[in-house]
């Protein structure tokens, strides 16, 4: 039997969903990666890879592991701060270990992703995800507007104006609380 996911927020694309595998409950930052949840370090990896459609290509491991913390504090830090020199570097220090090879495919054109140690895998993957994401839409990924929580997203609506991780949730208590505060004031 499979874990369920404890993630509040999942389902976003590769880069922001490694992001999303830190988020605050009850006031804590907790970590899908920590052993937490009834889970060993590598279980948790094991849930994610699953979660983010990575699990029939890689393996759980603990050098995935490794290498997926390793991408996953050098995005956090270019996310945060998109100018920061060395964040870039950190990403840049992951993408070294993939490469993507041009293929022809009865479909035509198509790309393959090489590794030349596989446990890199799911790492380059999330950062090679984060550039397409800058070459989209950079403006698009943010934070939850919410001051407690760390958790992001790509906002992929019309007008671009997603402002919460859920709307079930941050959104929620937001209205929530600006509704309590109205009352009171009358």
């Amino acid at each position: 039997m499979t874990a369920a996911d404890p993630r509040p927020l999942t389902g976003e694309p590769v880069s922001l969903d490694l992001l999303n595998t830190r988020w605050m409950q009850d006031g804590e930052l907790v970590d899908l990666f920590a052993g937490a949840f009834g889970l060993t370090r590598v279980e948790g990896l094991a849930l994610w890879l699953g979660s983010a459609g990575l699990d029939g290509r890689f393996r759980a491991d603990a050098a995935t592991l490794v290498h997926l913390l390793t991408a996953r504090e050098s995005l956090a830090r270019a996310v945060a701060d998109p100018a920061d020199a060395s964040a870039r570097s950190l990403v840049d220090a992951v993408l070294e270990h993939g490469r993507i090879r041009a293929t022809l495919t009865a479909e035509g054109p198509g790309e393959r992703a090489e590794f030349a140690d596989p446990a890199w895998g799911p790492a380059w993957t999330a950062a090679r995800d984060y550039l397409g994401l800058l070459g989209a839409a950079p403006d698009r990924i943010r934070k939850c507007a919410s001051e407690t929580c760390v958790l992001r997203f790509y906002d992929t609506s019309r007008n671009g104006t997603r402002r919460w991780c859920s709307m079930a949730v941050c959104g929620n208590r937001a209205k929530a609380s600006r509704h309590y505060a109205r009352t009171r004031e009358r």
